[in-house]
């Protein structure tokens, strides 16, 4: 926009207030602004209950446009830390990551880094530099310090007080100018670039450190990097370091050559004296072996002994062994002829019992038979028809009128036929 709202506020009120101009009235902004045709603007005249609506809405619009260009809420990310003071009162208050509501006119939000952040003199890193360090010789060197830091999270306010863009070229370079020039100008050159690198870096970070904690910084580490030496110092400064380590190496020869000379030397003695040792030792051994042998035949002979006394007792067992045995193979095979023996007289008496008991048997079946035989003569019939039944047809047919057997006309005489039914009853006894 190129005219402000309180002339846009003047304006519409001058509108508001008076007719509307006609077509060859002048432009409604300033003369200031630059000359295009424009349509000819015509306001229409509005009832003045409307102009409160109209002011009201124009603040409206003026806030919205403030909030956007000055949004109250404001991010504060992992790790940083912000500083809210209150322009009125005065007060202020640390806040963490996270939303932070800043009112526009009313406070002030500072946003400050924790995190380790680090710091290079770029002036007194080279020798033909602007600040170039002073050995104790005088000799210009360049040296590249880098101071690692952070700020304290507990003095924030003194940081933001005294920090305006960048804690390091504000807080940490006058410090670490005023550490390094007198620290440096303790040692010579050929000390800060060999021999004495790491106590001068103690040295500085011990006395820094306090300096920076006054500040509200924390000191994490100081280090120092290259070394900017003359050409022609740095080049003297090669050639001695050259012949040094030449001298060194030679020094190192000769303490390893003369080591290795006593390496021989001891490892003559020892195997020597180990020579010696081990004669000593067969020696010693031969006589232990001796007075062993000694030793173990005084119990070999009686053990000797012991082994032919042990053996004949052994024949002698193994003989009455084999002779019980002997006796004992005839005692059992004399037993067993017994036991056979008197098993076959057993089973002889057996047999006997059984034909007598047999006879006996048939004797009293054949008498019972033949009372029955007597009480019952058609039993003969039915014994001689179950004996032909499968080789002949049998009829049976009604006796005679005088009672006698049916067959007798075949067989020729009844008496006859029961003897033949008797025999043929015992045979088939006998056969089971």
């Amino acid at each position: 926009m190129s005219f402000s709202l309180k002339q846009l506020t003047a304006r519409l009120r001058q509108a508001f207030a008076r007719p509307a101009p006609d077509a060859s009235t002048a432009p409604l902004f300033d003369e200031g602004l630059p000359a295009r045709p424009r349509p000819p603007l015509q306001l229409p005249r509005l009832p003045r209950h409307t102009a409160p609506v109209v002011v009201v809405t124009l603040l409206l619009v003026a806030g919205g446009y403030t909030l956007v260009r000055h949004p109250p809420a404001l991010t504060i990310n992992p790790g940083q830390a912000a500083l809210r003071t209150n322009q009125l009162t005065g007060h202020q208050q640390e806040l963490g990551a996270g939303n932070a509501w800043v009112v526009p006119g009313l406070h002030r939000l500072r946003v400050l880094s924790l995190r380790d952040q680090n710091w290079k003199s770029a002036e007194m890193a080279r020798h033909d530099g602007p600040a170039p360090v002073q050995s104790v010789e005088g000799l210009s060197l360049g040296v590249d310090v880098s101071v690692r830091f952070a700020v304290n999270p507990t003095q924030l306010a003194l940081v933001a007080s005294r920090v305006q863009a960048d804690p390091g070229a504000e807080l940490v370079d006058p410090a670490l100018q005023g550490v390094v020039y007198k620290t440096f100008a303790r040692y010579t050159a050929r000390e800060i670039f060999s021999t004495r690198r790491a106590e001068i870096q103690q040295a500085m970070e011990a006395e820094l450190k306090p300096k920076l904690a006054a500040e509200g910084l924390i000191l994490r580490n100081v280090q120092v990097g290259k070394i900017d030496l003359p050409p022609q110092y740095s080049a003297r400064m090669e050639t001695l370091l050259a012949e040094e380590m030449a001298s060194e190496k030679m020094r190192y020869t000769l303490e390893l050559k003369e080591k290795r000379v006593k390496e021989s030397e001891l490892d003559a003695r020892a195997e020597m004296v180990q020579q010696e040792l081990q004669a000593e030792a067969a020696g010693k051994v031969q006589v232990i072996a001796a007075k062993a042998q000694e030793e173990a035949m005084k119990h070999v002979l009686p053990f000797k002994q012991r082994q032919v006394e042990q053996r004949k007792l052994e024949a002698e067992a193994d003989k009455q062994s084999r002779i019980r045995t002997a006796e004992g193979n005839a005692e059992a095979r004399r037993i067993e002829a017994d036991g056979e023996a008197l098993a076959r007289q057993r089973l002889a008496q057996a047999e006997a019992f059984r034909l007598d008991a047999v006879g006996k048997a048939n004797a009293e079946q054949m008498a019972r038979e033949g009372s029955l035989l007597s009480r019952h003569p058609l039993l003969i019939q039915k014994v001689m028809a179950d004996k032909l039944s499968d080789k002949v047809q049998v009829i049976i047919a009604a006796p005679g009128a005088d009672g006698g057997f049916i067959g007798s006309g075949l067989l020729g005489h009844p008496g006859k036929a029961v003897a033949l039914a008797t025999a043929s009853e015992i045979a088939d006894g006998e056969e089971e």
